[in-house]
């Protein structure tokens, strides 16, 4: 099912007040005040990230589409670099049929982010639809194939509807994830407008939620390993806030394998452009949560990443290991 992105971090407390409570009237299925908050806010404020891309979900949740559509296009052409607004247009784009259309999204906001949970696993789901697609077109020319049907049903059976999702319905808050339906632009697991006949519905839109670490045992809070790793993730956040490259590198394992493909060099390379490319940089923790398990560890957290003009709130999971006396990061993961 493909998953909806839906929020993002508001740079005042002002700010904040009004999306919130644009976010709480579109959760509680009061679209028209929803957009009648929205429309006045952005008649002041036309540019404001945030209450475009919550815009473009009320449009979503009322059913129009295509105002919608246009909405996330046009953040795409503003915001190029945020993958968020092309997870939600994939998503609009499947609950059409434009599979196609969708698979090229999710692939740009993948480029964009290629640690972004969400698209990934959009990607999939509009795999497996296109994959359905094929195999039912394989059995309309020859029937005869056997081997094909057990593989079309293997994919309905996927894809059966679960009981209390909405396959419409999509999450309120700004570009970054927020409870949502099916996956696609950040879709984070909402559900979204599945198809239906002989192959099996479009995956619904729904937020995607990252759980890591399942199984590792939570370290008592105040023992001396628990207090490591949350000393190395703050460094590593003090690090990149001050654009102290170095350290912000040497924050990783030689171990860390960098997604997308990308070789080590290639990812510092890129880390190192887009961070001493940035005036300013602001990198906030919250809620952090460390589970220790002998030399491995998982902490989870919500982080505010502000740079310049941008500011983006995500849930983030680091995997590390001990090396040393050091905690070092072996896996990054962000669910925007």
């Amino acid at each position: 099912m493909l998953v909806v992105a839906t929020t993002f971090v508001m740079a005042t407390s002002a700010l904040a007040t009004d999306q919130a409570t644009v976010s709480q009237l579109l959760r509680s299925g009061k679209l028209a005040e929803a957009m009648s908050a929205a429309d006045q806010f952005l008649a002041a404020k036309p540019r404001d990230l945030q209450m475009r891309f919550l815009r473009g979900v009320i449009l979503a949740e009322s059913g129009r589409n295509s105002d919608a559509i246009a909405v996330f296009v046009k953040l795409i052409e503003d915001f190029p670099d945020l993958p968020e607004p092309y997870n939600n247009l994939a998503v609009l784009y499947a609950a059409q049929g434009q599979h196609e259309k969708a698979r090229g999204v999710l692939e740009a906001a993948i480029r964009t982010n290629p640690s972004y949970a969400t698209a990934h696993a959009n990607l999939g789901d509009v795999y497996a639809r296109l994959a359905s697609q094929a195999y039912s077109k394989a059995l309309q020319l020859d029937a005869s194939q056997t081997d094909v049907q057990p593989k079309l049903a293997l994919i309905k059976e996927l894809f059966a509807p679960t009981a209390g999702k909405s396959a419409t319905q999509m999450a309120a808050a700004t570009p970054v994830a927020a409870p949502a339906p099916a996956r696609a632009a950040t879709l984070p697991r909402t559900p979204a407008a599945p198809p239906a006949s002989a192959a099996p519905p479009a995956p619904a839109l729904e937020p995607a939620a990252i759980s890591r670490g399942a199984g590792v045992p939570v370290a008592v809070a105040g023992t001396a390993s628990s207090q490591e790793v949350e000393a190395a993730v703050n460094d590593w956040a003090t690090a990149w806030s001050a654009k102290n490259i170095q350290a912000y590198l040497d924050a990783y394992g030689k171990d860390f394998a960098p997604s997308g493909n990308k070789s080590r060099k290639a990812w510092e390379e890129e880390r190192r452009a887009r961070i001493l490319g940035k005036a300013r940089i602001s990198v906030k923790l919250s809620g952090l949560h460390v589970a220790v398990d002998g030399s491995k560890a998982v902490a989870k957290f919500k982080q505010a990443y502000s740079a310049d003009k941008l500011n983006v709130s995500s849930q983030k999971v680091l995997d590390l290991i001990k090396s040393g006396n050091r905690w070092l990061i072996v896996r990054e993961t962000t669910d925007l």
